[in-house]
């Protein structure tokens, strides 16, 4: 019933929307004389701010055909080399005569990205892309909007996301490496564990966990105290909810993406306000700079998705309540994921002093839950001065963490090298 009321409430605002849009156009208009007039100004102001609240925001454009290396324009296309209707495995391949202007080796590693699956699109590590993108032949995990995939599809689950992650990885070939980006650390760390005991060839060579709840029992945040606060039966009551006519995946049941926005803004309302009000004063000044930030930010965090009802109350009960991963009573495919089976694969955690949403120690928790990868393929770090997203994203990613993750990737691409290379050689 939220869904349709949600979906009832965008379709009436479409009057007043078009309203807005045709008064934004007249206010703007160069043949409009009062359009540089204090009240010209304004009421251009009040019509944008209105039409960008209430607008639909889709999935964005990755907005990356072009980077920069090393001062160098390099030409990147967007290629899906595999696709389930789940997930969209996105390669970014550089283009090779751009690398040898940019002095940049044509081969690199090859490196995954799984981008969470908690509400917005894979588009919110744009700038984690596009700074992996310096060194390495980037991978993306791009995840499907569970209310754009008809019923007859089936269901996807906690563990359909583990099988994912392992056909990802046997997609792009042995010995890849894995970057898990907040949510999707303790199933990307099961899946390399199931490969691990199996032998997998396409095991990665190392994974390096950012801002995962991996042990989310240490030092709990909002979040946390909320999935394990509330009783199990309470987020299946409240927190689902049926995708409506005429959505392909009409009759789904699922986690909206904008009951998780709501949650999210919520958490800072004012914040929120702050910036809209901000947007407003910078539309009447002609300040375009600060519009166009704003309208990067929000453009991006207003677009969200939504997740299956069996994915989202699986991981609150595997993740956030039954903990069952850390206490190694997880299974899959009726087998315990044995952690310990995972000796030849790097591991780098990377937290945030400041991390609001996955606290400090609960990614690094990773290295005591793995107790057979030797030390030398271990890091450990923790970021000072940023929050959740600035360990993934923003100046301090860039220029402090970033390099870290680079060398500790070459390291364990090298390491995965010789065992080969003397293969060869025999």
């Amino acid at each position: 019933m939220l869904y349709a009321l949600h979906e009832m409430a965008y379709t009436s605002a479409q009057p007043f929307r078009l309203a807005a849009q045709l008064a934004r156009g007249f206010w703007k208009s160069p043949l409009n004389p009062a359009s540089e007039t204090a009240i010209g100004r304004t009421a251009y102001a009040s019509a944008e701010l209105f039409e960008s609240v209430t607008r639909r925001y889709g999935k964005p454009d990755w907005g990356l055909e072009t980077i920069t290396i090393d001062g160098k324009p390099v030409r990147t296309v967007e290629q899906v080399v595999w696709s389930t209707p789940w997930v969209r495995l996105v390669r970014f391949a550089r283009n090779v005569g751009d690398l040898k202007r940019a002095k940049k080796p044509v081969a690199a590693p090859s490196v995954l990205i799984v981008a969470p699956l908690s509400g917005h699109y894979a588009t919110l590590l744009r700038g984690t892309v596009e700074t992996f993108l310096q060194d390495h032949d980037v991978y993306v995990a791009d995840w499907v909007n569970a209310r754009t995939v008809p019923v007859l599809e089936g269901r996807f689950d906690f563990h359909d996301y583990i099988d994912h992650v392992r056909m990802m990885l046997a997609q792009i070939g042995p010995r890849a490496h894995v970057v898990a980006v907040c949510q999707p650390g303790p199933p990307v760390l099961a899946a390399a564990a199931v490969m691990a005991a199996e032998n997998d060839p396409n095991r990665p060579a190392s994974m390096t966990f950012m801002g995962s709840p991996i042990d989310a029992r240490l030092s709990p945040t909002v979040t946390n105290q909320l999935a394990e606060e509330k009783p199990f039966a309470w987020f299946k009551s409240n927190m689902i909810h049926t995708v409506p006519w005429p959505y392909p995946g009409f009759g789904r049941r699922v986690y909206p993406g904008f009951v998780q926005l709501y949650a999210f803004m919520s958490m800072n309302e004012q914040r929120h306000k702050d910036a809209h009000w901000d947007y407003f004063k910078n539309l009447v000044k002609g300040d375009g700079d600060g519009v166009e930030k704003h309208d990067q930010f929000y453009d991006e965090y207003l677009s969200v998705l939504d997740l299956t009802e069996e994915f989202y109350l699986q991981t609150i009960d595997i993740v956030f309540q039954s903990h069952l991963l850390p206490r190694g009573l997880l299974e899959h495919e009726g087998k315990l994921v044995d952690l310990g089976a995972v000796t030849d694969i790097g591991l780098m955690t990377v937290e945030g002093e400041n991390d609001d949403i996955s606290g400090v120690g609960q990614t690094q928790a990773a290295h005591i839950l793995t107790p057979n990868i030797p030390v030398e393929r271990r890091v450990l770090y923790v970021q000072p001065d940023v929050g959740h997203y600035g360990v993934f994203n923003g100046r301090r990613f860039r220029e402090e963490i970033y390099p870290r993750a680079r060398d500790f990737i070459a390291a364990n691409e090298k390491l995965c090298a010789v065992p080969s290379q003397s293969a060869s050689a025999a």
